[in-house]
């Protein structure tokens, strides 16, 4: 006989762990316990001859229920104690060895299979869930995870679910700690606008019905709220434009399947893999000529957000529904996070919805839906959220000390990071909002609690931009704690994230490109399009896109009219402007007309114009030229619009960015690009869209290559919020692969600021190794 006591982190709560121990046990033939411990792992004890514990450990690898991820085992000899059979004990709280927190996970087919079958208890039941799917992390309050510890606590089993729970050969059932039923789990109900219950024998029908009537409806959800309109009614989805304050931003969307999802968009082998993985996300996909959505769904793009439905709510919806395709945007009000209980969604959506379809669960931490599209053919993150977040990232390198990463400030996300785990927050937003400013704290703080970190002990890392409110927040935690605090450059912390993400090791250096809309440069000018020679500890600039004016700062990024003028000022007289302006009618660009035009341009002359390198600005002010688009109502829609507009264009040669200067000062001359653009406006616009895709990739990829000479490998990372765009990739690509050189850009992160905490974690942690 002899005992062995194993403890297993990974994705081991929440998802059948135990049951799953004890039936390996019992069919192995040991004997012993398993529980959870306050970490998130497992810690099992097994004793039996070593023909039995060998063949446990086998079964233990080999046998994982579907959404388990067992990532590490740390087995030691233990003393034979004489157990008689193997139980599931109370959860433990101490922790041994840290362990991933479960995401939440979309309804399984086994689930979903109930819920559709007449004969079945659970039939028509919008909750079921089971140890394989179902909401965990934004239901849990506090780890370990048991029932007591999330929001099921407030719904006892009864008999039969208990029966279920308690029945080891109910492989789905058995100790699975998020089940219930139509006898004892969440209710649900439909209320107007005012709060007033609407009396029908099936809110979930009835809430069909009246999106089919074309109202619009509240959902709460698995991580908050959305916010449902018809997606084939212009009427209705420009009426939710006009209440929601969203003029131009695309609308996600929910299809019931993806037979409905097929009519919509092009699907691929991959592209159905992903719509239809336990993580649900939204993915953005080319849109289908015969679609049958309105127009104003996604004005003036070319892709769709879809995604499949992740619970049987959202599934018994979009079955009833006449299209079984929803507008499925999130539910909140403008520049505020999405509301997460019926007080929020009450005051702050009564103005935009006409009813509320509600249930009575509470949601602990609130979870945005990831979304995703495909990058050359590679699958990119644009939000990392519901399904993936908290799901951690093995670092590289082993820290000294715990780090807690700010981010960035638009699209943010934050990170801990211990041992050699980087645990990333969900999406966060925008935390130039003081509300998304707290959910940022709020977030921070509990992985700081379940993971057992003193932020004392802790390094605080932050972007070096000074007007930064996640920087405010980082300044004010260091010094409540007296912890210490470090500002990492910008572009550094998004090559730093890839870099880390691909798991480089620490002191080598890479090539890179760091392509996006703005960062605080180290010279106090706007970074945006830079090829370095990257390491975690420092990284050196080589080359960027040329300096460009940005009349009136800021409004030049909402306005990429007023940033074209400050190109075109560098090879333009005056009256030659004023005359091109007025004959392409950009004039409609500029809020105030030709006056604004002559200020635009005089703060162009100004010796104080703020300067900017940014890859973002100048595919804002090629948009803008070509009539795509003049007026930025929603993140990078300049931008995405452009890349639209290229679709099916063809490559011209005339268009290009020609490279600059010496060794070490390499400039990609924008202001020569805008002059052959203008030299051949006369040529279709998909072609010129396209072409400025290919020019600006051409010239990046170049200096990358010449970079790669001074790097420790023939590997190029990009990132940045730009470094998702197909066509300037492609282009990247293509230069690079004549070279033997290949391109990586990141995977389980994104490549705009969402993904830039990851880097700000792994260049303080090769700081501090070195200090």
């Amino acid at each position: 006989m002899r005992a062995l006591k194993v403890y297993v982190s990974g994705i081991v709560q929440g998802v059948g762990f135990r049951p799953f121990t004890h039936r390996i046990a019992r069919k192995s033939g040991v004997r012993g316990t398993v529980r959870n411990l306050g970490g998130s792992e497992v810690e099992i004890h097994v004793e039996g001859d070593d023909g039995q514990v060998e063949k446990f450990m086998e079964l233990l690898r080999d046998e994982r229920p579907p959404p388990a991820l067992i990532e590490d085992l740390k087995v030691v000899r233990a003393k034979v104690t004489g157990y008689r059979g193997f139980e599931i004990l109370k959860s433990g709280e101490s922790m041994v060895r840290a362990s991933m927190i479960p995401p939440d996970m979309g309804i399984c087919d086994e689930c979903l299979r109930e819920v559709l079958d007449p004969e079945n208890r659970r039939h028509m039941y919008p909750f079921n869930s089971c140890a394989w799917c179902g909401p965990r992390f934004s239901s849990i309050e506090r780890v370990p995870y048991d029932r007591e510890n999330t929001s099921m606590r407030d719904f006892p089993l009864c008999d039969a679910c208990s029966q279920e729970y308690y029945d080891p050969d109910n492989v789905r059932r058995f100790d699975a700690q998020g089940i219930s039923c139509p006898s004892d789990g969440p209710r649900i109900w439909l209320t107007e606008r005012g709060g007033n219950n609407v009396s029908c024998e099936s809110p979930v029908e009835e809430a069909a019905k009246l999106l089919d009537e074309g109202k619009i409806v509240a959902i709460k959800g698995v991580g908050g709220f959305h916010i449902a309109s018809s997606a084939t009614d212009d009427k209705a989805v420009m009426e939710l434009r006009k209440r929601k304050g969203r003029p131009q931003k695309p609308f996600a969307l929910m299809a019931l399947d993806i037979q409905t999802a097929r009519k919509i968009v092009h699907l691929s082998e991959e592209s159905h893999q992903v719509l239809s993985g336990h993580q649900r996300p939204i993915l953005l996909l080319e849109e289908r000529q015969d679609s049958p959505l309105s127009n104003f769904v996604a004005p003036g793009l070319d892709r769709q957000g879809i995604m499949l439905p992740y619970t049987a709510l959202h599934h018994l919806l979009l079955n009833k529904a006449r299209d079984r395709v929803l507008v499925m945007t999130s539910g909140n009000a403008q520049g505020k996070p999405m509301c997460l209980d019926e007080d929020c969604a009450l005051r702050e959506l009564r103005e935009i919805v006409d009813y509320f379809l509600l249930h009575n669960r509470k949601i602990f931490n609130r979870v945005d839906d990831s979304v995703c599209r495909f990058t050359d053919g590679q699958l990119t993150f644009i939000r990392r959220s519901r399904g993936y977040a908290p799901v951690w990232i093995e670092l590289p390198m082993k820290l000294k000390r715990p780090i807690v990463a700010f981010g960035a400030e638009l699209q943010n996300a934050g990170a801990v990071a211990f041992r050699n785990r980087a645990v990333m927050t969900q999406f966060i937003g925008d935390t130039d909002e003081f509300e998304d400013l707290e959910e940022m704290e709020k977030s921070l703080r509990f992985f700081i609690r379940v993971y057992g970190l003193d932020p004392r002990r802790a390094i605080l890392v932050a972007d070096r931009h000074p007007a930064y409110s996640s920087g405010r927040l980082a300044r004010e935690w260091a010094k409540n704690h007296g912890s210490e605090l470090l500002l990492v450059q910008h572009h550094h912390a998004h090559i730093a994230s890839a870099m880390a993400d691909w798991g480089v090791d620490p002191g080598t250096r890479v090539s890179s490109i760091a392509m996006d809309a703005v960062g605080y440069g180290d010279d106090g000018k706007i970074w945006g399009g830079e090829a370095m020679v990257t390491s975690y500890i420092d990284f050196e600039r080589l080359g960027h896109l040329a300096y460009q004016p940005m009349p009136g700062g800021d409004l030049a990024t909402r306005y990429p009219v007023r940033m074209l003028v400050g190109i075109l000022s560098g090879f333009m007289g005056d009256g030659e402007l004023l005359g091109l302006a007025r004959k392409l009618r950009l004039i409609r660009g500029l809020k105030h007309g030709e006056q604004e035009l002559s200020v635009a341009i005089a703060q162009t002359r100004s010796s104080g114009a703020i300067r900017s390198s940014s890859l973002g600005r100048v595919l804002d002010s090629a948009s803008a030229l070509l009539g795509i688009c003049f007026e930025r109502t929603y993140e990078g829609e300049p931008a995405i619009k452009l890349e639209a507009a290229a679709r099916g264009g063809r490559g011209l040669d005339q268009i290009e960015a020609p490279i600059k200067g010496d060794a070490g000062s390499r400039i990609v001359d924008t202001s020569s690009l805008f002059e052959t653009i203008i030299s051949n406006l006369e040529l279709p616009r998909q072609d010129l869209a396209f072409s400025v895709h290919v020019a600006l990739g051409n010239a990046l990829g170049r200096l990358a290559a010449e970079a790669v000479r001074r790097a420790d490998t023939e590997i190029v990372f990009a990132n940045g919020g730009a470094a998702v765009n197909s066509y300037i990739i492609r282009a990247v690509r293509k230069v690079l692969k004549e070279e033997g050189i290949s391109l990586k850009l990141p995977r389980r992160v994104p490549a705009g600021d969402g993904g830039i905490a990851l880097g700000q974690i792994a260049v303080a942690a090769a700081k501090a190794s070195e200090a």
